[in-house]
């Protein structure tokens, strides 16, 4: 069985090599392109991945074009900046192919010095606690690696294109009633810089649209 592996990306280059060689078998990796300067494409390309080109920029843009570009059933989401290891796709991703799960997140476990700024770490904290509030779903992480299946994401219509795109992912699934759970991943140092943590204007917008997106989604 093929699960799509939806991976935006924004000038990640130095990242995608290695991320695109610890790609499980069975496992076809979707890098959408969100208006990189670098060679992200080529790069994705050389590595046989299928690459998209989403010009409106942002996340959830990047996200939704690699969802409307997958067709296996089963569709994962990750980061392309090797935070994440696609070699942990499985545990994300068996609970929903076992039919344990409808949406499974990858809970974050920091591995080297730099890997979650303190900063980062307890607003996500924070974000985790108000969503169990709101959703009763066991979750500690708006994690970035997740998995559901392809046509039920769509169901959900999410509308969200910027970085409240992952918030509503779960809210919208929570209020349909899904069977939320999440696995622990490995969290890495990331390659580059970060555009959420690591710039104060990154981060500002991150929390003025999750911000947004708790109060339109009731």
């Amino acid at each position: 069985m093929t699960v799509d592996v939806i991976l935006p990306c924004l000038n990640e280059e130095d990242a995608l090599g290695w991320v695109l060689g610890r790609m499980p078998a069975g496992y076809r990796p979707i890098v959408v392109d969100n208006g990189s300067t670098d060679r992200s494409a080529e790069v994705a390309a050389d590595f046989g991945a299928l690459v998209v080109h989403e010009p409106a920029r942002g996340f959830g843009a990047a996200c939704h074009a690699g969802l409307l570009a997958a067709t296996a059933d089963l569709v994962c989401f990750m980061d392309a900046d090797a935070s994440l290891d696609p070699g942990q796709l499985p545990r994300v991703a068996d609970p929903v192919l076992d039919g344990r799960a409808d949406l499974v997140m990858g809970r974050r476990t920091p591995r080297g010095a730099g890997a979650w700024p303190r900063h980062a770490r307890l607003g996500n904290a924070v974000l985790a606690a108000n969503l169990r509030r709101r959703t009763g779903a066991p979750l500690h992480d708006l994690g970035p690696m997740r998995a559901a299946n392809r046509l039920a994401l769509l169901d959900l219509a999410l509308t969200d294109r910027r970085f409240g795109y992952p918030l509503e992912m779960v809210l919208r699934a929570a209020s349909a009633g899904w069977r939320i759970d999440e696995v622990r991943v490995d969290y890495l140092p990331r390659t580059g810089r970060s555009k959420v943590t690591g710039t104060l204007g990154g981060t500002l917008r991150a929390v003025s649209d999750m911000r947004r997106v708790m109060a339109e989604i009731r």
